[in-house]
């Protein structure tokens, strides 16, 4: 049982508004003793608790233009348009170094969700019982369908964690958070259409019938629980930090000027509504 907790919605580089506002928490020396993401949401996690300011933007913003880091030459030499390899491999453990002691010495309890490829169900690891294989927990959890290639772990293959539970509040609920603040990146009455490319999936993932099922559905998924998001918002069950504006940043936006404004905007929507979500938090009940 949790009193509160945060939820951390994916999406790709659109991930560095939710940087942003772990980059005002941090400020603030907020933490919460239950998190939980799926994708970039698990990436921008684990530096949040590792107590690590200025990680986030750096290792995104900062590495975009790297030639490693999203290309086409990535995609046609190793199958992966993200450089997999740079980002869970030698930007943690060389070019900006993550502090695993402070990660795995932190007190929250840390969730990450991945999608395995085989049953296409969601699969959700806990800090402590993956702490030597982090890394490779978070990769999977944020490798993209077509982007990357699935990740092996203990025999079963894991991809990115949005595709089966795109914003897990319910696993939250389930664990017993009281309340939950969710962190999205698209503005309030963004539902997700039906992708060209989710039948695609059949030809490139023919071994994996229960990931093709969960990619054919994932936008039903996703406006349902949206829905469900805005519904709990009404009554004052949870609160929601999300972008004022849809912003034109794409999963594997390259443009570092957008994403500094994505990232700013980030922390200023935290700043701005941080009174409101302490207030919130602090109150003795919810409306039922």
């Amino acid at each position: 049982m949790f009193d509160h907790g945060l939820v951390l919605e994916g999406g790709g580089m659109r991930g560095v508004y939710t940087a942003g506002v772990l980059e005002y928490f941090m400020e603030k020396d907020q933490y919460f003793p239950y998190v939980i993401g799926v994708s970039a949401g698990a990436c921008n996690a684990a530096s949040y608790l590792s107590r690590q300011p200025g990680r986030n933007k750096s290792v995104t913003i900062d590495y975009v233009k790297h030639p490693d880091y999203i290309s086409m030459r990535n995609l046609v030499v190793k199958k992966e348009l993200f450089g997999m390899d740079l980002i869970f491999d030698q930007i943690p453990n060389k070019l900006v170094p993550f502090d695993f002691e402070a990660f795995g010495s932190s007190k929250e309890q840390f969730i990450i969700g991945t999608t395995d490829c085989l049953t296409g169900k969601p699969v959700y690891f806990e800090k402590k019982e993956c702490a030597p294989d982090i890394l490779s927990i978070i990769r999977a959890s944020s490798s993209l369908p077509f982007m990357a290639k699935p990740v092996n772990h203990q025999g079963s293959f894991l991809m990115d964690g949005g595709i089966a539970d795109p914003i897990p509040i319910q696993k939250a609920l389930t664990d017993g958070v009281q309340k939950s603040v969710i962190v999205l990146t698209k503005a309030k009455g963004y539902r997700k259409k039906r992708s060209v490319f989710s039948r695609t999936s059949r030809y490139f993932y023919k071994e994996y019938i229960g990931l093709n099922h969960a990619m054919e559905t994932r936008w039903k998924v996703y406006n349902d629980t949206l829905d469900e998001i805005e519904r709990l918002e009404d009554a004052g069950k949870v609160f929601v930090i999300r972008p004022q504006e849809n912003f034109k940043v794409k999963r594997a936006e390259r443009d570092p000027e957008k994403l500094e404004h994505m990232h700013k905007q980030g922390y200023a929507d935290a700043q701005h509504t941080y009174e409101s979500m302490m207030n919130w938090l602090q109150a003795s009940s919810i409306k039922q």
